[in-house]
C-alpha cells in the first residue's frame, strides 16, 4: 500500500522512530506522509480516532507499523494511555506528526460570524489547536536525544477563505502555537514547523461546503497551474522530520503548487499605475 503514490525509497529515515497521528484512510495526508516515512525507513506507531480501528488497522499492518492505539485528544486519560502505549513500543522517539483538526460542518458554510456558534468555537480550537500543544508536550517527552514535530495547516489561516470560517481561526492559533512551541523546545533540539497543504481530495476538505470548487480554483490560480500532489507534501515532511531540516523551526511551509504567492487570478489582468 506504500506504493499508492510515487514515493522514492531510502534508508533516510532508518533507525529513526515516531508518531504518525490522523490517518483515515488512503486519501488522508497523514496516510501519505507515513508512507514516505516508510518508505525511508522509519518504524512508526498510530493513533487514531477511537472507533477507527477497522480503516486504520488493515493501512498499518501494510507498512509494519509497531504501534497502533486509539487516542480522543479532548480526553486526557485517553491520550495518557496512547502515549504510555508508544513508550512502552519504543521508549524515545524522534519525530511526531500531528494530523488533526475538527470543526461542526455546519459552521464550514456561509457567514462566519453569523454560523459560529460558542460550542462549535471552543470545540475547534481544542481539537484543532490545543490538542497540538498537547501533543507537542508529550512527545517532547519521549525526545530526550532532540527531535521533530510536524503538524498540518492551511492558507485559510492566514487569509480569509470562502465557507473555512471557525477552522481557519482554529488554524490561525496552532500557526502561533507552532512558533511558541519552537521558541520552548528548541533549546531541547527538537524541531516545530507547520505545512500548509494546498486542497486535497481529503475527508476533510469533502467537509467543506465547496471543497470541490477549492481544488479546481486552486489548480488554476495555482502558480505552477497544477493541484497540490501528495508526493509534494510528503516530501516536505520527510524534509522536516529528517535530519535535513535540522536547522529549520518555527516555520509554516506552503506546499500548494504556488497557489499562496499568487494575486489576481491571470483573467482579471495587473491594471495600469
Amino acid at each position: 500500500m506504500a506504493d499508492d503514490y510515487d514515493l522514492p525509497k531510502g534508508e533516510l529515515m532508518k533507525g529513526k522512530r515516531g508518531v504518525v497521528t490522523g490517518v483515515a484512510n488512503h486519501q488522508s495526508i497523514a496516510w501519505g506522509i507515513a508512507s514516505q516515512l516508510a518508505a525511508q525507513g522509519a518504524d512508526l506507531a498510530f493513533l487514531h480516532l477511537p472507533g477507527m480501528e477497522r480503516r486504520v488497522e488493515p493501512l498499518a499492518a501494510s507498512l509494519g507499523v509497531k504501534c497502533v492505539a486509539p487516542a480522543d485528544v479532548t480526553d486526557d486519560d485517553s491520550m495518557d494511555a496512547a502515549f504510555a502505549a508508544v513508550a512502552k513500543t519504543f521508549g524515545t522517539i524522534d519525530f511526531f506528526v500531528h494530523a488533526i483538526a475538527f470543526a461542526n460542518k455546519d459552521e464550514l458554510k456561509g457567514s462566519f460570524v453569523d454560523n459560529t456558534t460558542r460550542e462549535g468555537f471552543l470545540r475547534a480550537l481544542n481539537i484543532s489547536a490545543f490538542s497540538f500543544v498537547d501533543c507537542a508536550r508529550r512527545a517532547s517527552a519521549l525526545m530526550p536525544n532532540g527531535g521533530s514535530i510536524v503538524t498540518m495547516t492551511y492558507l485559510g489561516a492566514e487569509r480569509a477563505i470562502p465557507n473555512y470560517n471557525t477552522m481557519g481561526v482554529a488554524k490561525a492559533a496552532l500557526e502561533a502555537a507552532v512558533r511558541y512551541a519552537a521558541r520552548d523546545l528548541g533549546p531541547r533540539e527538537i524541531r516545530v514547523n507547520a505545512i500548509s497543504a494546498g486542497a486535497m481530495r481529503t475527508l476533510s476538505l469533502a467537509g467543506i461546503s465547496g471543497g470541490r470548487g477549492m481544488l479546481a480554483q486552486g489548480r488554476t490560480m495555482s502558480a505552477m497551474k497544477a493541484d497540490t500532489s501528495m508526493e509534494g507534501v510528503a516530501g516536505a515532511a520527510l524534509w522536516l522530520l529528517s535530519d535535513l531540516g535540522r536547522s529549520t523551526t518555527g516555520e509554516v511551509v506552503h506546499v500548494d503548487a504556488g497557489f499562496h504567492i499568487m494575486g489576481l487570478p491571470d483573467d482579471m489582468g495587473g491594471g495600469e499605475g
